[in-house]
């Protein structure tokens, strides 16, 4: 609700003062997050939580109340609630909102909007974005999750339509038609749930596939029928293409590097986390036992997804495609870990959610410091940048050796986590028993390497030897260091993720509780 009464408004003040609102929004926001994640982490750490095992869809914070109701005839009644829910796995990713969506707007503080000099523009749609996604973290009823997942799709096209690079029309049509492409996909499952649920929220489906023998939606009529393996491929693909997965990820790279600065900050650090939180909230507790007959085919997917992102990255010569295509690596741990269906696989995928959200805004907002200088992200133009520019260069270190998964650092915890919890699974002690490939162990290990040469040939090539810039490079010499708000946006990231890495019960203590409760409430649903 604060971002859509910040973007409101920023379009009626002076345009000279839509940066001070939308920083204001931002900040507010990232309060109320902070203050509702501690709220969730005190009550994780109550008595009474660590003496009851956690329920799944037991929330600790919730807002219910009807929001519109349609008579369909012998369908029954269509009722919608907006419904709002908070929970150890949504409330690190509300605050993890918070965060990116104030780092986004301090990378746009000297965005030169020339183009369109309609600064009130720009910070409208980026607070409704912004406003969109803390929805679809919150959101319970199904419905109303799926308004908030539409809503992401238009404020992002404009932003890298309008404000992009030199192919920025292209990038934003492929994204916009893969997006659309995907919310249908979820769109058919959520119009073919309805006539045997009367309803779309998240506890009342849940319940209904206890309580319903004989349909279609209940897991327990002697296995996985086809039109719930439909189902959950569908969602999977839907989400899929949020998450993305390979072969769904082409539109990825376009838009990361079309995208300005801010924008490919909230793209990489909230929008793909969307995807995996679609998955984990809906297509599992739905369908356990079709994710359960397909979990060698899901957990194969995360590890290509590992190995293919990583080689793609290994083979680029543009510094944001490089970090674009280790997205798509990063994001293969999380469906990975889902597949695994074990506390370990599901905690260190949620973990892998915040880690990356903090990680792949450091990244890119290093690129757009290089580009902002030189107007280049090519790594073969640049050599020895540590002589000039040595608070780069230590941000640089530390934003890829976290990204490498370095012990230390956030990655290395949610990696962890996701290959212990692909091991057991491999062995016969996850995914519902059903157990996984043991390949689908092995491939991520390989990533895992690939992802270590990536990060340090770019470090080599960027930092050591002697200074020198390609001469085709307007670019002043030497370089200029990092200014005090970068050195305050990428220092707060950094900051960040190296707390996690040291601290990771901060966040563990909730996500693990809802975690476990999450793998237990799927197995049972199993026949």
């Amino acid at each position: 609700m604060i971002p859509l009464v910040a973007a409101g408004l920023v379009l009626v003040v002076p345009a000279r003062w839509a940066r001070w609102v939308a920083l204001a929004g931002a900040t507010a926001h990232l309060a109320s997050a902070a203050l509702a994640w501690y709220v969730e982490r005190v009550a994780t750490r109550s008595a009474y939580a660590t003496t009851h095992p956690r329920e799944w869809a037991t929330w600790f914070q919730e807002l219910r109340t009807p929001w519109f109701g349609l008579d369909l005839g012998g369908l029954g009644r269509l009722q919608v609630n907006f419904w709002l829910g908070l929970d150890g796995l949504s409330a690190p990713l509300v605050l993890l909102t918070g965060v990116v969506g104030l780092i986004g707007v301090g990378a746009a503080w000297h965005l030169p909007l020339a183009r369109t000099d309609r600064p009130r523009g720009f910070f409208s749609l980026y607070l409704v974005l912004l406003a969109a996604v803390s929805g679809c973290f919150v959101a319970v009823d199904l419905v109303l999750f799926y308004v908030f997942f539409e809503v992401m799709l238009l404020p992002m096209y404009f932003l890298i339509g309008i404000w992009g690079g030199a192919r920025r029309e292209l990038a934003s049509v492929k994204f916009f038609l893969y997006t659309l492409l995907g919310s249908l996909l979820i769109l058919v499952v959520v119009v073919a749930l309805f006539p045997v649920t009367h309803g779309y929220g998240l506890t009342a489906l849940t319940d209904f596939a206890r309580h319903a023998p004989g349909q279609w939606l209940s897991p327990k009529t002697g296995g996985a029928t086809t039109a719930r393996l439909v189902a959950f491929g569908l969602l999977l693909a839907g989400f899929g293409i949020k998450l993305p997965i390979v072969p769904l990820h082409t539109w990825l790279p376009d838009a990361h590097v079309e995208a300005p600065t801010p924008i490919s900050v909230v793209l990489a650090g909230l929008l793909l986390k969307v995807g995996a939180y679609g998955l984990l909230r809906f297509a599992w507790p739905l369908f356990p036992d079709a994710a359960r007959t397909l979990a060698p085919v899901v957990a194969g997917l995360g590890a290509v997804s590992i190995l293919y992102g990583a080689l793609c990255a290994l083979a680029q010569t543009d510094l944001k495609k490089l970090v674009a295509y280790s997205s798509v690596s990063h994001m293969g741990f999380v469906l990975l870990g889902l597949a695994s269906l074990t506390p370990e696989g599901a905690g260190g995928a949620v973990f892998q959610l915040v880690s990356h959200g903090l990680i792949s805004p450091l990244l890119f907002l290093l690129v757009g410091v290089l580009y902002d200088r030189t107007h280049s992200r090519q790594i073969g133009q640049f050599r020895g940048l540590a002589g000039p520019l040595p608070r780069f260069a230590a941000a640089t270190v530390i934003g890829f050796f976290a990204a490498l998964g370095l012990p230390g650092f956030s990655g290395f915890i949610a990696e962890i986590l996701v290959l212990l919890g692909s091991w057991k699974a491999a062995l016969g002690g996850g995914a519902g028993g059903f157990g996984m490939p043991l390949w689908t162990a092995i491939v991520p290990l390989a990533g895992l390497l690939v992802g270590a040469g990536y990060c340090l040939w770019t470090v080599q090539r960027l930092l050591f030897g002697t200074y020198w810039t390609h001469p085709s490079l307007e670019a002043p010499a030497p370089l200029p260091d990092l200014t005090p708000r970068e050195r305050w946006l990428l220092g707060s990231l950094c900051a960040a993720t190296l707390g996690l890495g040291l601290f990771p019960a901060v966040l563990l203590d909730g996500i693990s509780a809802d975690a476990t409760a999450w793998v237990n409430f799927v197995r049972q649903a199993l026949p």
